[in-house]
């Protein structure tokens, strides 16, 4: 047998390699997570439990809301309200006003003036058109609160003349509010000030919120507005790394701020962002997010925080909140701030859209396009265009990866070349190896002058795979980011390609009936992905080390599994682009005269199965 070719060798280092990257990053962003959340979730578990019997001894503690100042929920005590038993009775608790929209369907409460009534009419929870509409906020004694809350604070015996959870607004008409019918909200404090806080709200999810207050009194009042989201109880997530899912914001200079929900709890304490121009806070999860948007030219003080606390029955409160400097508003005069709320589905034309109408900074950064963010922009406006031609999501995703392995055409060509080059030298550089097996210094010499001497570069073939990698990374993400693929079929079984394959082969695909465990869970398309990837493996001559050649033939049925679960989309680009990769090594391998060992690798796995079939042709040792 002869020696190990360098090329082959260096091909299964880095396929190798690649293949570990997918290992260990599904460890990282994955498994390891997984992991690290079930024990931080019996960490919390018993942390609550001491809390809870903390505050059995004491039954003042952990009452209140964290936060240096204390708006107008905390400050009525509203936090320690009974839960209602559901979202219904919570909804029951307060005169409300109705909010429609073509966007959003929901209602602001009366009482405390609260945007908690949020549901979105484009989105469902599953794939069935009866499915439930998405629902984003709900009020502050449901199961899982979470909204928007604008007031005012003032020092002193002002703070108890102050509009708080317990304040019944006065609606300037009955409703509903649209995007072509503002709403004003009125509260007098009988101390002469009168509170109007104007609602009007878009077509898609942006809500502007104009606060004013009239001092009819016969002295200058200090007052400092703020506005805040709420959100109760652990939210559920997807549990990859690979997304950012939690407290969220661009205070000012300060850049892109991620605190994870995990991260928040763990570590305890607000994170402060002092006198800040321009951006935004707020609250993300993988499609849906919220988030306040003050004055753009204002300055501003921001808090981020989370903690466990027992409020209300509640184990998690997360908070997004910004405060505006004092304001004074002198006897007999008005002063006014405006402010804005998003609240709806990361739709990037929408949210584009927003910063550039309202210049709003760095609001794009409210969706996750990751480290290659500068690759994930152009390739998601790729995508949405295809899929408005095509009106397939599927179909885009197939069509986009054919243009970025066209992009990457003159490249890949390089590198194949290079590898084909470098076989057809296999028989030259096995006899100078042969010739100089007691020298190899001087083997590595005569061998680097054979590459001079047919113009060839060792390092082309990789080269090349590398700077593609962050492009593929990139597309990667798209898919997985993009709310377009949420509840987005394909042809077949596939009726939601942000979702795993729903078939199984241990269940022969559903014709047995028992669900399989998830990670049992292989589908059709896992499967057609472990095939494109068994058959490119196969294009390459067999490892002389039987080792190396057991882990190509490995690698298939691992990534087959390990895709299982993978959603559809993922599972379908894959396999797209392992069957492009084929086509063009063949194609190359073609021009440049170099042998296919496609069939008589399949004869030599597959033995007299394979010679049935007609696998290769047998050769003469």
């Amino acid at each position: 047998m002869s020696s190990q070719h360098p090329e082959d060798t260096k091909n299964l280092m880095l396929a190798v390699a690649l293949a570990m990257s997918v290992l260990f990053g599904w460890q990282y962003f994955y498994a390891g997570p997984l992991q690290k959340a079930q024990q931080e979730k019996a960490q919390l578990e018993k942390r609550l439990a001491d809390e809870a019997k903390a505050k059995a001894n004491d039954p003042t503690a952990g009452t209140a809301l964290p936060g240096a100042a204390q708006p107008g929920v905390a400050g009525a005590g509203a936090a320690a309200a009974p839960l209602a038993a559901t979202r219904e009775e919570a909804l029951a608790r307060s005169p409300r006003l109705a909010v429609e929209t073509p966007s959003l369907k929901g209602s602001i409460a009366l009482k405390g003036g609260l945007i908690d009534d949020l549901t979105l009419v484009k989105h469902r929870e599953t794939v069935d058109p009866k499915s439930p509409n998405v629902v984003l906020f709900s009020p502050l004694s449901a199961p899982d609160s979470y909204f928007a809350e604008y007031g005012w604070q003032a020092k002193g015996a002002a703070a108890s003349t102050m509009p708080g959870a317990e304040t019944v607004w006065t609606a300037s008409h009955p409703g509903p509010l649209t995007q072509d019918t503002p709403v004003t909200l009125t509260w007098d404090n009988g101390a002469g000030l009168v509170f109007r806080r104007t609602i009007s709200v878009d077509a898609d999810y942006l809500f502007k919120i104009s606060d004013e207050v009239e001092n009819k009194s016969t002295s200058d009042v200090a007052l400092t507005p703020y506005a805040r989201l709420y959100r109760f109880g652990k939210p559920k997530t997807t549990g990859y790394a690979v997304l950012h899912e939690g407290l969220i914001g661009v205070p000012g200079e300060a850049g892109l701020v991620e605190v994870a929900y995990a991260t928040a709890l763990s570590e305890p304490g607000p994170k402060n962002y002092e006198s800040k121009t321009g951006g935004w806070i707020g609250i993300t999860d993988k499609y849906w997010a919220s988030a306040l948007i003050p004055d753009q030219k204002a300055p501003f003080v921001a808090v981020l925080e989370g903690r466990a606390a027992a409020l209300g029955g509640r184990s998690e409160l997360y908070t997004a909140e910004y405060t505006r400097p004092e304001m004074i508003v002198p006897a007999g005069q008005r002063q006014a701030i405006e402010g804005q709320l998003y609240a709806g589905a990361k739709q990037v034309k929408v949210v584009e859209g927003y910063e550039t109408t309202y210049n709003i900074k760095m609001f794009n950064k409210l969706i996750d396009w990751g480290w290659f963010h500068f690759i994930t922009r152009p390739l998601n406006h790729l995508l949405d265009w295809f899929y408005q031609i095509l009106g397939n999501f599927g179909l885009a995703i197939l069509a986009v990866t054919v243009l970025v392995k066209a992009a990457f055409y003159p490249l890949a060509n390089k590198s194949y070349e290079s590898m084909a080059k470098m076989k057809k030298l296999q028989p030259q550089m096995e006899a100078l190896r042969e010739r100089f097996k007691d020298d190899k210094q001087r083997q590595q010499k005569e061998v680097m002058q054979l590459y001079q001497k047919e113009k060839i570069n060792p390092l082309a073939g990789c080269l090349p795979i590398l700077i593609q990698i962050p492009v593929f990374f990139a597309l990667y993400k798209v898919l997985f980011i993009s709310i377009d693929m949420r509840h987005a079929p394909f042809y077949g079984w596939i009726k939601d390609l942000s979702a795993a394959d729903p078939t199984s082969l241990f269940n022969l695909f559903g014709l047995l009936p028992f669900a399989v465990p998830e990670f049992l869970h292989v589908g059709v398309w896992p499967i057609i992905m472990g095939i494109t990837m068994f058959v490119q493996m196969q294009l390459n001559p067999p490892q002389p080390d039987p080792i190396q050649q057991q882990i190509f033939s490995y690698m298939p049925i691992i990534f087959t599994f390990l895709l299982g679960s993978f959603p559809a989309g993922l599972v379908i680009y894959w396999a797209w682009n392992n069957l492009l990769s084929i086509a063009q090594q063949w194609h190359i391998s073609n021009q440049q005269g170099v042998e296919i060992h496609l069939f008589d690798n399949m004869k030599r796995m597959f033995g007299p199965l394979g010679k049935f079939f007609g696998f290769g042709k047998d050769k003469k040792d």
